[in-house]
């Protein structure tokens, strides 16, 4: 949740129906990464000490914790859903487990490759890929707009192999041509440079989902 007004200014919207138990206590996510709050003219800093001083405000003796969530550059989707996925909030972990029932990808067009889950949808359907497909294009896609050459290719994802299993520089063109293939008009995205081997390259409608740990940064 990107914030847009005091938080004295929200308007509270009925509380959902919740197990029995007592409360105590709630988590407030805040989706908003650094260049979003510098361009706003401020920082998370500042931004956390003015949550807690309203919270002092309103609700004296309450405590409070801040933790910051940190992704790599790059990682795609909202703010807020990366920042709720770092801190392992309960439904959005559920929300990307593998096994929901309904489409994955909803009505979204475009690519998504999750590292974490290890598979990729296209325009929100699921896409076949084999164990060296994905394990190819995770490579890439963590080394975004860096040439791997293929000798690099093979004695990082073919490592443990045994010599009759090592394959060739041609082998390696055979899988990229494979991949792209099942990524259809996205194909690009894994681009040859020739001559020398291929390159991730990011596309406006390709999202890479990965979840992480949080920072242990706090305020």
């Amino acid at each position: 949740m990107t914030i847009t007004a005091p938080l004295s200014a929200i308007t509270p919207t009925p509380a959902a129906p919740r197990p029995a138990g007592t409360a105590r206590g709630f988590a407030l996510y805040v989706g908003i990464d650094e260049a979003k709050a510098a361009a706003l003219g401020t920082d998370l800093g500042t931004i956390v000490a003015a949550l807690k001083k309203t919270l002092a405000e309103v609700a004296p003796g309450a405590e409070s914790f801040a933790s910051v969530a940190l992704a790599p550059e790059g990682t795609g989707g909202r703010d807020v859903d990366v920042v709720r996925l770092a801190l392992r909030d309960p439904s959005a972990v559920a929300k990307f487990r593998p096994g929901t029932a309904e489409k994955e990808g909803g009505d979204q067009t475009g690519v998504v490759i999750d590292v974490t889950r290890r598979h990729l949808l296209l325009d929100g359907d699921r896409v076949s890929l084999t164990f060296k497909e994905f394990e190819l294009l995770q490579y890439l896609v963590l080394r975004e707009g860096r040439t791997i050459e293929r000798t690099e290719l093979i004695e990082s994802l073919w490592s443990t192999a045994t010599d009759e299993e090592i394959p060739n520089e041609r082998t390696i063109d055979v899988h990229v041509r494979r991949l792209r293939a099942k990524l259809a008009r996205y194909e690009d995205i894994v681009r040859t440079v020739r001559g020398v081997g291929y390159r991730f390259d990011r596309h406006a409608d390709v999202q890479i989902r990965q979840s992480h740990a949080p920072s242990p940064d706090r305020f």
